[in-house]
């Protein structure tokens, strides 16, 4: 199924259908301009349930930023009329299909009465005074008193969000490390199977070819780490327990995420490189030797 529950933001298409809009609307875009790149008359789409989730989320997104007119509206009526998404969810759950059926009269009900409060284009403020950067190499002592190691591959800044996204490598040793016993250990990621061409895959990702080198497999192959993400505020309180000992030229193409979770506390990323071994196994992370991702 296309996406993940019944709401109308709900799911990939429609959150990246609904937030696209709204992130061009809050860069000042014109509104003929995101109405061209986010039309919301999609007649050739041949995936009714696609279509729904499209339209009614465009829909909403319109009506927000007074875009909302009476021939767009009679359109989102005769989509919404189709069922598509009622019957779909039914054949899995017959709550799941009268839960869409109350959300979407509910939306109707909303988006037929005039918007009288226009959403006001919003300004995000960036963090500049970041507590590590990219490519920051951090060790931490864990509570077997050995040490484990990470590195800060991005620092996400997205609608006033802030996440670092860190990456554990394999090193542990009763031995604080040192830059050059980093640069010889490993670093977890994963490769991920495409079904675009060579060509494609190695210009959205440069460096991709260190991989395929390495794994000695069919260039069918991305790329991407296995993150443990954390948010500015929660990385603030546990700073002091990570000690920064330098950085690596880690090769931007590959800066992609294998696998994305999230953590809030010292205890959490303690408890992943305590027990690395076993969460590799469980969540089958691969390992790659760290030269093959830095470019030195």
């Amino acid at each position: 199924m296309a996406t993940d529950g019944t709401k109308i933001i709900d799911g990939d298409r429609a959150h990246d259908t609904y937030w696209g809009i709204m992130d061009l609307y809050d860069r000042g875009a014109d509104l003929d301009f995101i109405v061209n790149e986010f039309p919301i008359f999609q007649e050739n789409n041949p995936d009714t349930f696609d279509n729904e989730i499209y339209i009614t989320s465009c829909g909403l997104a319109y009506w927000e930023i007074g875009l909302m007119n009476s021939e767009r509206l009679a359109y989102i009526k005769e989509i919404i009329s189709r069922d598509a998404c009622v019957k779909e969810w039914s054949k899995y759950s017959e709550k799941d299909g009268k839960s869409r059926k109350a959300v979407l009269k509910r939306y109707l009900s909303k988006i037929e009465k005039t918007n009288e409060k226009i959403r006001k284009r919003k300004k995000f403020r960036k963090i500049s005074h970041l507590i590590f950067n990219e490519n920051s190499v951090l060790t931490c002592k864990l509570s077997n008193g050995e040490y484990g190691a990470v590195t800060c591959v991005k620092v996400d800044q997205y609608r006033g969000s802030c996440d670092y996204w860190l990456v554990p490598f394999t090193y542990k040793s009763p031995i604080k490390p040192t830059l050059n016993d980093i640069k010889q250990s490993e670093i977890l990621g994963r490769a991920i199977a495409s079904g675009f061409s060579p060509e494609q895959i190695k210009a959205s990702q440069p460096g991709i070819e260190n991989i395929w080198n390495y794994l000695k497999r069919q260039q069918n192959l991305q790329f991407g780490f296995s993150v443990h993400g954390i948010e500015h505020g929660d990385l603030l309180k546990i700073k002091d327990q990570f000690e920064k000992i330098g950085e690596l030229n880690i090769l931007d193409g590959l800066k992609e995420t294998g696998s994305l979770a999230y953590e809030d506390s010292y205890e959490g990323f303690n408890e992943i490189l305590l027990r690395l071994n076993e969460q590799i196994k469980a969540f089958g992370y691969q390992k790659y030797p760290v030269a093959i991702v830095v470019d030195e």
